[in-house]
């Protein structure tokens, strides 16, 4: 055996905390993406014509869900880590609004 007691679970130990940390990060990443991808859809849903609104407003829908599907694993990803208050998150990351929400805004 080489080294000293230990080191091999130290540093077994720190790449697990390398890969949790690396894991958290493309969590955030990933967010991010979709929450970009959920702008821009509510752009265009924000600017379609009376015709075209329903596909706009269903396009919209479903980048909706996934960037909460995305939002709720970067939760569960901080919490695995031990992060129990998510105020940044809620801060950072808000959750987008409704279509139905988003339209309402537009007319007021």
């Amino acid at each position: 055996m080489t080294g000293r007691p230990g080191e091999g679970l130290r540093r077994v130990e720190r790449e697990i905390v390398g890969e949790k940390a690396a894991a958290l990060g493309r969590a955030g990443e990933r967010l991010e993406h979709v929450l970009g991808e959920a702008r821009a859809a509510a752009a265009r849903l924000l600017a379609a014509e009376d015709h075209d609104r329903v596909l706009r407003a269903q396009e919209y829908a479903t980048v909706r869900a996934r960037s909460l599907e995305a939002r709720l694993a970067l939760l569960i990803q901080r919490e695995a880590l031990g992060l129990r208050r998510h105020a940044t998150v809620d801060q950072q990351y808000p959750e987008p609004p409704t279509a139905e929400a988003l339209v309402r805004r537009k007319r007021a």
